[in-house]
């Protein structure tokens, strides 16, 4: 979780689940040099979020693609410092990442296509649950969720585009709120 846990990592893995790359060809994305950006891909590599792909033409440029299709941490209380740590860090760049992209297409909803634009949207719902309702709607939803993934679907029908689904469940009430005995 760490080794993603950076926004120039993180972006560039999000290019690479798409394309295979150059180092060059990420800097570009990430803004940041070419020397930079492959330190970041060799750090992914050591964690297996990114390898080498087959080199283009004469050989001499490595290209880099991502073998994975998208990636879930769940941590507890067992878990170490480190390690919340970690996903906590994973946490922040992720929400910046696709806050920022929801914000973009919300504010771009009107310069395309309506077939698309009406698909787009933002639902917030104020739900009264108990925790053991809100682990089944978590698991009702992802399996909703997963007969559209790219992992499970390879045969997608013409037309059809990458999206992000976000799904946020948190409560409304302060942390503290939970720390004190029911009344």
């Amino acid at each position: 979780m760490r080794a993603v846990a950076h926004p120039a990592r993180f972006a560039i893995l999000q290019h690479l689940s798409d394309h295979e790359a150059t180092a060059t060809e990420c800097a570009k994305i990430v803004g940041l040099s070419p020397s930079a950006t492959s330190y970041h891909l060799r750090a992914l590599a050591k964690v297996g979020m990114v390898e080498e792909a087959p080199s283009r033409g004469d050989g001499r440029e490595r290209v880099w693609r991502s073998p994975t299709r998208g990636f879930f941490f769940d941590v507890d209380e067992t878990d170490g410092s480190d390690a919340i740590s970690a996903a906590l860090a994973l946490m922040d760049v992720v929400l910046e990442h696709d806050d920022a992209m929801a914000r973009q297409w919300v504010g771009r909803s009107l310069d395309i296509p309506q077939d698309w634009s009406d698909g787009l949207g933002v639902h917030r719902n104020q739900l009264i649950v108990t925790a053991a309702e809100l682990v089944e709607l978590q698991a009702t939803i992802a399996k909703m969720l997963d007969a559209y993934t790219r992992n499970s679907r390879e045969d997608a029908p013409p037309g059809a585009r990458k999206v992000v689904a976000l799904f946020r469940v948190f409560p409304a009430d302060p942390p503290e709120k939970f720390m004190q005995p029911e009344e």
